[in-house]
C-alpha cells in the first residue's frame, strides 16, 4: 500500500513538473499580447491624452491584467518616488523587479527596455513612432512564442507524464 502511494506521488510530481514547464509556453504569448495592449493604451495616451506619464501609467495599470499591470503600477510609483531619476531608470527598475513573474523571455524585455529609453526624451510624433516599432517587434516575438507553444507545450506535458511512468517502472 505504501509502495502504491509512493508511486502515485512520484507520478503526480513528474506530471506536475511537465505541466508547469508547459504552462510557461502557454502563458508567454498571452503576456506578450497584454504588453502590446498596454503599449496601445500608452500610444493613445501619448497621441491624444494630455495626462502626465505618471497618470498614464496608473490608468494603464487599471486597464490591463496581471503582471503587465503590476509593471506599469510599479513604474508609476517609481516616477512618484524616485525624484530626479530618468523615466528610463524608473521603467528599468520596474521591469527588473517584475519581469521574473512573467513568462516572457529576454527578447521581449529588450524591446520594452529599448522603448522605455525613448519615453519623455523626444517629441510626441517620435514617441508614437517608437511605440509602433515596439509593437511591431513584439508582434514578431508573439508569433515566435506561438510557434514555440505549438511545438513544445504538448511535448512537455507528455514528457512529464512519461517520466513519471518511467520512474515508477524503475522503482518497481
Amino acid at each position: 500500500m505504501i509502495k502504491l502511494m509512493g508511486a502515485c506521488l512520484v507520478f503526480l510530481a513528474a506530471t506536475w513538473a511537465g505541466f508547469f514547464l508547459a504552462r510557461s509556453y502557454r502563458e508567454r504569448p498571452r503576456h506578450i499580447r497584454q504588453l502590446r495592449s498596454a503599449l496601445s493604451l500608452l500610444e493613445t495616451e501619448i497621441g491624444y491624452g494630455t495626462r502626465p506619464l505618471i497618470q498614464a501609467c496608473e490608468q494603464i495599470s487599471l486597464r490591463v491584467d496581471g503582471v503587465i499591470a503590476t509593471i506599469f503600477r510599479q513604474c508609476a510609483e517609481n516616477l512618484k518616488q524616485m525624484d530626479g531619476a530618468s523615466t528610463y531608470e524608473c521603467f528599468r527598475q520596474a521591469i527588473e523587479e517584475q519581469w521574473p513573474k512573467t513568462a516572457m523571455k529576454k527578447p521581449e524585455k529588450q524591446v520594452f527596455l529599448q522603448f522605455s529609453q525613448t519615453l519623455g526624451v523626444s517629441d510626441r510624433q517620435d514617441q508614437l513612432q517608437h511605440v509602433a516599432m515596439a509593437q511591431a517587434n513584439l508582434d514578431v516575438e508573439e508569433r515566435k512564442a506561438r510557434d514555440e507553444q505549438v511545438q513544445y507545450e504538448k511535448m512537455y506535458r507528455t514528457v512529464g507524464i512519461l517520466c513519471g511512468v518511467f520512474i515508477i517502472i524503475l522503482l518497481y
